[in-house]
């Protein structure tokens, strides 16, 4: 399994109460697999520039489409562009194609649930309990990774959510560091933005009726 799929793996399996936005995962699943592809040696950092490295391989389909799509004339692109550029609708690729694997089912609900409609549950595969294990180890790419998108502080207490986030588990790698450093730079980017939208139809909603 790669580092994408065990995020969204675990993201399912320990926030199936609060799954974070479809944004930040997404820009989480992208960083995860620019970290796959830099530990494969298929792409090294030049700086903050992703320079792809042909003498890599990776042997996973979703890896290869990423790696099809890197920019490969020089200045190259930056970490945090990839990020965004790369990240967009990520999830529900990976979310597809896990469910293509038999990773995840979707259980309808009981009729009588107030909503109705289906929910999305874990196959109890190898992949799940392989990623479970990667989690609870506290493996530091994993564990960066759902400290970023909000799952890691939904198993610790409200006082330590800030603490959690400004704290980066310790990576020997330091380009591995840059990347999972921009994810997170990244993911409070969205949230900035979404509260300066929230702000603003807040106010047109106030001049609307006329308050």
């Amino acid at each position: 399994m790669t580092t994408p799929r065990d995020l969204l793996i675990t993201t399912l399996d320990v926030a199936s109460s609060r799954l974070p936005g479809q944004g930040d995962l997404s820009l989480a699943l992208a960083g995860g697999e620019l970290i796959d592809l830099l530990n494969a040696r298929a792409v090294v950092l030049d700086g903050d520039r992703i320079v792809p490295d042909e003498s890599g391989a990776v042997d996973d389909r979703l890896l290869n489409e990423a790696s099809a799509a890197l920019v490969r004339q020089a200045p190259y692109e930056s970490v945090d562009d990839w990020l965004w550029r790369r990240g967009r609708g990520l999830a529900a690729v990976y979310l597809t194609d896990l469910r293509s694997e038999g990773q995840i089912t979707r259980r309808r609900r009981s009729r009588w649930a107030p909503f109705g409609g289906d929910r999305t549950v874990l196959s109890d595969t190898p992949a799940r309990r392989s990623a479970r294990e990667r989690w609870t180890s506290n493996e530091p790419v994993l564990t960066s990774l759902g400290t970023a998108i909000g799952i890691r502080d939904q198993e610790h207490r409200q006082d330590e959510q800030e603490q959690q986030l400004e704290r980066l588990p310790d990576v020997a790698d330091e380009a591995v560091e840059t990347v999972l450093a921009t994810v997170h730079n990244a993911v409070r980017d969205l949230e900035a933005e979404r509260q300066r939208r929230s702000i603003e139809d807040a106010a047109f909603d106030n001049i609307w009726r006329g308050q």
